[in-house]
């Protein structure tokens, strides 16, 4: 590709960069000029600690899953998308059609490429190409940043289907992060009647009290997951049908096996130690099922109609805004926890959202 192309790229552990790299179109895919990525907290882990679980930083990786942009160049097989389409990128593309590929639950395909792990790039950079049916056209009244927030929205759908929310629904979601308020967006929009959201940071909880919730429990450290569950039941008079734990610290797995109402339903959305003490046997006699979370799949279209039909309003999400260039600087700002999420602007001749 004769453009520059300016990526942000994890060398090492600790080693982030600003570098020109090389991307090549095959016949499903198509180039997209990058317009906003947002950072995600894995972002910031692995610039920090090189690996996440299993997955290892082993070479030089671009970094960034959270996007949009516009389709510059089509491979030879794309008929669904044209040149000048404004697009959100879905980060999971199967590799193989195998047994989770052909059931709809492709994101559990242990072979699938996505965005930002290892050993697969990312895409904050000026230019990328990806697999054109993971690339999914944005209405004109949904933003490039509405569009590269769809991915974190998706983990709160993917989450909010897996726990079952429906109409008249009673949450209790732990933690008021980014996955967090997306969480609680989502459980709104299917119908949620009473939400309750808990955290450590009291201006974390007042953004979620904009954005809908119901109730905010702010968080003693000497607080126990039992006295917290019964915080939550006092506010709400009965305990949550439903907890979506969103921190993965072992004290919220806790409040969240405890403070859910016997016959409901705990999700897992926060991914902590591998190893957890739980009350388990307090799950189990009460009929608590407890059910796991790994990223999203077929979510895209419903998140775009949420966005589009103004059901959901990601957009007071975004605090911070940095170009590209200033990559170093928006990780850091990340890395400190200020504001909500950080976006990246990726075109050097358009910074609106």
């Amino acid at each position: 590709m004769a453009q520059e192309n300016l990526s942000v790229v994890l060398h090492s552990k600790g080693d982030l960069r600003l570098k020109q790299n090389d991307c090549h179109v095959l016949h499903v895919d198509v180039l997209l000029q990058m317009h906003s990525v947002g950072i995600c907290g894995s972002d910031v882990h692995y610039w920090q600690h090189g690996r996440i679980g299993d997955f290892v930083l082993t070479k030089p990786m671009v970094l960034g899953h959270e996007a949009a942009g516009t389709v510059v160049r089509i491979g030879s097989q794309v008929k669904h998308l044209k040149v000048g389409d404004r697009v959100a990128i879905e980060p999971g593309v199967p590799r193989e059609m195998d047994e989770f590929f052909k059931s709809g639950r492709y994101n559990l395909s242990p072979t699938i490429f996505f965005c930002a792990t290892p050993p697969d790039d990312g895409n904050l950079c000026q230019y990328y190409t990806h697999s054109a049916n993971f690339c999914y056209k944005l209405p004109d009244n949904v933003t490039f940043e509405e569009g590269a927030l769809i991915e974190p929205l998706s983990v709160g759908i993917h989450a909010c289907r897996r726990a079952g929310v429906t109409i008249g629904s009673s949450v209790l979601i732990c933690g008021a992060g980014p996955i967090g308020l997306v969480c609680l967006l989502v459980a709104k929009a299917m119908g949620a009647s009473q939400v309750v959201i808990t955290d450590l940071f009291p201006d974390r909880l007042a953004k979620a009290k904009e954005l809908g919730a119901d109730f905010q429990v702010t968080v003693s450290k000497s607080d126990s997951p039992q006295q917290l569950a019964k915080k939550v039941e006092d506010l709400l008079g009965v305990q949550p049908q439903i907890t979506i734990e969103c921190t993965g610290a072992e004290s919220c797995l806790q409040t969240a096996i405890y403070g859910t109402r016997s016959g409901g339903v705990v999700v897992l959305v926060g991914l902590g130690a591998e190893m957890a003490t739980v009350p388990l046997i307090n799950a189990a006699v009460r009929e608590v099922d407890i059910r796991g979370v790994f990223r999203y799949c077929n979510t895209w279209p419903m998140a775009i109609a949420m966005l589009a039909s103004g059901k959901v309003n990601v957009k007071p999400l975004v605090t911070h805004r940095f170009p590209l260039e200033q990559a170093v600087q928006a990780f850091k700002t990340t890395r400190q926890g200020l504001g909500i999420k950080v976006m990246l602007k990726c075109d050097k001749n358009d910074s609106n959202p």
